[in-house]
């Protein structure tokens, strides 16, 4: 019998500990790295070439939600493509469980919206053979996984299922024997294998509003009592385990600030602090963000952010755009059925707000979003004008131009905008700072216009090899073994004996984000924008090769992290 089920000899390993690289062999055996070193071909079953190729970690993705998806999509894509083994579900307080019968519709539908998660896919995808969240996460174990997950427990669904759904949604404050059963069930998912808690807490009003249930309303942890939030934090300082995640897009005021630091300091755990996001024409606000995040660090406090590092742009139509609720006159422009929306956005009532009120917060200016799809011969003419560009040759408002078009074509012209993140000076900003964390892939979210996912490989391409920002050590360490450690996976992020064998071998020179298209691979009949990758030779999951040149084997070795294990 070998020694080894399986060797990866002679590549570069790029370990994930920020220690120089070197080229050696990696033995596995029952899904763990048993030996690193010099290992004879003969030692095992089978033998991976990696001669010229780097052996690194598997990428740790802590912001998806794939809470749904997984369930037809064992591969979590596009996050396995792009090198991802380890996701992290339910962020944002968004999530299925606890859940009864009678509101998986409702659940379903603030998720079309809020994540833009077709509503087809949710009801022929989902197998919803739970109702507790300790239930869920039996059923996310017994489904077949080509990563490792996670789980987060989402407050969104707790608040609802104790205190009701209006009250959760006028943000009521509990009771004491209210706030006494959240406190039991949070205890009872932790005890299940959660990771922590996560929500989401945007003003009801006002430019960090972007992320609304799907009639256009907060979401039940925007409007949640502060206390409601200490009392969760509390539950993590007695249990001494496990980390919040909250968003608040920038975190731009000091009130947020405070907060943060009050929970992360009453709980004694981790706060990931999502998201810092640098904005071309607003460069202070990220550079406060990480000037605070630096004080965190030197007072003791364990606040950690998370950096939206990658650049993939928005390519929408208003058949499904939810990225403009920053503005109230756009949320509510854009809410309703497609008929309703389709007047509201043809109504000239309307218009003098939409034009004095433009969104700013998921977008760079509207008038340079560029028009890439019109439907019409006759408005063929504006492909690849910005709406400024039109708009001076038509003589008309850029809000005019992009609305007559989208209205006289059915919803269905295709716009682009261009992220608010664009510079690299900025970019480099963000990474300069050692423990920003990458990502913000949203993976399974914002399915038909967003394609963040491939933030591993355009952090290799783009932040390494084209502008030289970090080394291949540096790299690996903030892709890997930075987000593991912070988020409780143990044992994985680095490549040492004795750790999972989640490890990615690509081909450096060669690896690249490949161009952006339509997938129809979504249960009840949907589609979504994907990215792929070109230069993964292998990708393995707990020792098991799940990827080979960059297609899957249809290897399912992931598994369900309970408390990280």
């Amino acid at each position: 019998m070998a020694r080894y089920d399986r060797v990866i000899r002679g590549g570069m390993i790029v370990d994930g500990s920020r220690l120089p690289r070197f080229r050696g062999d990696i033995g596995i055996k029952d899904g763990r790295i048993a030996e690193i070193g010099q290992i004879a071909a003969s030692a095992a079953d089978d033998v991976i070439d990696a001669g010229g190729l780097i052996v690194a970690p598997g990428f740790v993705d802590l912001h998806t939600h794939y809470d749904a998806q997984l369930f037809w999509d064992p591969y979590c894509t596009l996050s396995s493509w792009h090198g991802i083994t380890s996701v992290v579900i339910g962020n944002c307080g968004f999530g299925f469980a606890p859940v009864r019968p009678a509101e998986r519709e409702r659940a379903m539908m603030s998720m079309t919206r809020v994540e833009a998660i077709p509503m087809a896919s949710m009801k022929e995808g989902m197998p919803w053979n739970w109702v507790t969240f300790p239930e869920f996460l039996d059923s996310v174990d017994a489904a077949p996984k080509a990563v490792n997950v996670l789980p987060y427990v989402p407050i969104s669904p707790l608040l609802i299922w104790v205190m009701g759904f209006e009250a959760a949604k006028a943000g009521k404050l509990p009771t004491p024997e209210q706030h006494a059963e959240m406190r039991r069930l949070l205890n009872e998912a932790m005890d299940a294998g959660a990771c922590g808690w996560s929500a989401q807490r945007m003003l009801p009003t006002g430019p960090s509003a972007v992320q609304r249930d799907y009639d256009g309303t907060p979401m039940p942890t925007d409007v949640m009592h502060d206390e409601t939030c200490r009392e969760f934090a509390r539950v993590l300082a007695e249990r001494n385990e496990g980390f919040m995640q909250m968003l608040l897009i920038s975190g731009d005021n000091a009130r947020d600030r405070a907060f943060y630091e009050e929970l992360a300091t009453l709980s004694g755990r981790p706060m990931i602090m999502n998201v810092v996001q640098a904005f071309d024409h607003r460069p202070e606000i990220h550079r406060r963000a990480l000037a605070w995040l630096k004080s965190c660090r030197e007072r003791g406090i364990r606040v950690v952010g998370q950096g939206l590092t990658t650049d993939a742009g928005f390519t929408f139509t208003f058949e499904d755009w939810n990225l403009f609720d920053d503005s109230q006159d756009w949320c509510d422009a854009t809410t309703g059925t497609h008929e309703e929306r389709l007047a509201k956005l043809a109504d000239p009532a309307r218009r003098a707000k939409l034009r004095e009120n433009l969104p700013i917060t998921a977008t760079g200016p509207l008038p340079q979003i560029a028009i890439v799809g019109p439907k019409l011969e006759r408005n063929k003419k504006w492909l690849d004008h910005t709406l400024a560009h039109a708009g001076e040759k038509m003589g008309k408002h850029p809000v005019d131009v992009m609305l007559d078009m989208a209205v006289e074509e059915n919803l269905e012209t295709e716009f682009f905008a261009a992220p608010p993140n664009g510079s690299i000076e900025y970019l480099k900003e963000l990474v300069d700072d050692p423990y920003i964390l990458f990502g913000v892939s949203d993976g399974g979210a914002h399915t038909k216009f967003l394609t963040a996912g491939r933030y591993p490989t355009e952090t290799i391409c783009k932040v390494v090899r084209q502008h030289g920002m970090l080394s291949l050590e540096d790299v690996h360490w903030r892709l890997s073994a930075l987000p593991a450690e912070v988020a409780g996976f143990r044992g994985r992020g680095m490549l040492k004996k004795g750790s999972p064998a989640d490890i990615v071998i690509y081909d450096y020179d060669g690896l690249k984000v490949l161009p952006d298209e339509i997938a129809h691979d979504l249960p009840g009949g949907e589609w979504r924008r994907v990215q792929r990758a070109s230069g993964y030779k292998y990708i393995l999951v707990n020792g098991e090769v799940t990827m080979r040149d960059d297609r899957p084997t249809n290897t399912h070795s992931g598994r369900l992290l309970r408390h990280g294990a």
